[in-house]
């Protein structure tokens, strides 16, 4: 197969991880016979210091034309500490989410066997964890009307979201279900949020087309405290952008570190594939940052392409540099820590 993929490393460690990602990708099409041709591109803080906008029309038209999209982390320490800055290199983010129509995140939750003490949770509370958070990425409060008022001492930021909008999330979150444990639960906060009532109702009026899917309706809160109690009583869970984001970071630490979860971001077309962390400028330049969670969304990049074997050879060798101990400094508890760069040398000539 003949696979054309923008490559957009963006801020902070995202080069780091990014190249690392693309030494597996290579490996396995060279295995595997496959042709993979990488078209890079600005975005984030990165674009901004060279034209001036985090994600240009440039940026675009190479992303729009691919394949897929692999995608390392945006965000610069200048801006954060910045309230006044107008232009912010997560602004190229969701613009890009929005030109797109990446509309629906997945993020699995998952555990490593070499890897099950590790977690800051009970090893019997999370072992066999296998869940999947399906986030709505493109409406909610983070794209709905915003602003401020009484001379700028009151600020707004609004939840908008339409029935469409909730049913194409929930649509793909019922397939996803069907193809592995049949239970889906819609996290909202119906008992106070009129656009959660919205969802519930939506969801509720799509079950019976997916008769064989166990459907339960639970609020935000409570699924942040069940989360960290009971995972492996979750299998498909949808919400919206908002609390998906919020839950998501929480459920990474069942892995025991946010630098091993991957993700993909889906649309009608284009799809994107991006690890879950952000751009960690502290460790940017120094080779330190894991980059696990790269390599295993290049992973999802491949599974998704139809291409099974070529998905778990890539899990399979990162279950095998975690259980001989090639890791990085986040995960070496005290053994060696290996650079960056080392891990995914390691990972490609393992294949």
């Amino acid at each position: 197969m003949k696979l054309n993929i923008a490559l957009l490393a963006g801020d902070g460690i995202g080069p780091e991880v990014i190249d690392q990602a693309v030494k597996v990708s290579n490996a396995i099409a060279s295995k595997f016979n496959h042709e993979i041709n990488w078209t890079p591109a600005l975005t984030g803080a990165a674009a901004i210091d060279a034209v001036g906008e985090p994600y240009p029309d440039e940026t675009h038209e190479i992303c729009a034309n691919a394949d897929a999209v692999l995608f390392g982390a945006i965000g610069h320490p200048r801006f954060d500490n910045d309230p006044s800055a107008k232009v912010r290199p997560e602004q190229g983010l969701l613009k890009m989410r929005k030109k797109l129509g990446l509309f629906a995140n997945v993020r699995p939750t998952f555990t490593f066997p070499s890897l099950i003490d590790k977690s800051p949770l009970k090893r019997e509370r999370i072992e066999g964890t296998d869940l999947i958070i399906l986030r709505e990425l493109t409406g909610g409060v983070y794209f709905g009307v915003r602003g401020r008022k009484d001379n700028g001492n009151t600020a707004f930021d609004t939840m908008t979201y339409s029935r469409s909008e909730i049913q194409r999330l929930a649509k793909k979150g019922f397939e996803m279900a069907m193809k592995r444990g049949k239970k889906l639960c819609c996290v909202d906060k119906a008992n106070v949020l009129e656009a959660s009532r919205l969802w519930r109702e939506t969801v509720q009026a799509m079950e019976k087309d997916y008769p064989e899917v166990e459907v339960s309706y639970e609020f935000v809160d409570a699924v942040a405290m069940r989360l960290v109690q009971w995972p492996k009583e979750y299998d498909v869970m949808i919400t919206a952008n908002l609390f998906g984001d919020i839950l998501t970071d929480e459920a990474s630490v069942i892995s025991g570190s946010m630098g091993l979860m991957p993700s993909s971001s889906l649309g009608e077309k284009t799809k994107l594939y991006e690890p879950i962390h952000g751009s960690y400028p502290q460790a940017a330049g120094k080779d330190i940052a894991n980059p696990l969670a790269t390599v295993l969304s290049a992973a999802m990049l491949f599974e998704d392409f139809n291409l099974t074997e070529e998905a778990e050879t890539i899990r399979s060798v990162v279950n095998k540099s975690l259980a001989e101990g090639i890791v990085t400094e986040d995960l070496a508890d005290g053994g060696k820590a290996y650079k960056t760069s080392e891990v995914g040398d390691w990972l490609a000539q393992n294949l």
